[in-house]
């Protein structure tokens, strides 16, 4: 993209987390971790870092993923309270949500997210430069 074009989202994109879980369970998927992450979540559930990625973490060729439960839910998401137990850690994939690059590569993929997620393209208006900063980090 030239410094003279903009992506269709130029004037930005709404969203605001309505906490529903929706991104935490369903179809099994992958949360990917980096090491930072690992140690991140780790200390936050006061395990060494060892322990942790034997109960929570698999190894997906050379990358890292979180475990899920068999209905592909996070292993550290509460459907109880409907909430992440380790908000505070959660890795980057789940930071960036909902501006992947998959999720904005056109209208049409945006339009998607919004029928599955209930805060996408409601609430808090989140500029070009937020966007972009968020699809930069993680590029799903």
């Amino acid at each position: 993209m030239s410094q003279t074009e903009q992506p269709w989202y130029a004037d930005g994109l709404r969203f605001t987390c309505t906490q529903c879980g929706d991104c935490c369970t369903g179809a099994p998927g992958f949360v990917w971790v980096n090491k930072e992450e690992i140690a991140a979540l780790a200390k936050m559930v006061d395990m060494d870092v060892e322990e942790f990625e034997k109960q929570y973490v698999r190894k997906i060729g050379i990358r890292k993923s979180l475990r899920e439960f068999p209905n592909g839910d996070c292993v550290f998401f509460d459907n109880e309270k409907r909430g992440c137990t380790v908000y505070e850690a959660r890795p980057r994939q789940c930071k960036t949500w909902p501006f992947w690059d998959s999720n904005i590569r056109s209208p049409e993929a945006w339009e998607a997210t919004c029928q599955n997620c209930p805060g996408s393209g409601k609430g808090k208006l989140h500029s070009l430069v937020q966007i972009e900063s968020q699809r930069k980090i993680m590029k799903l």
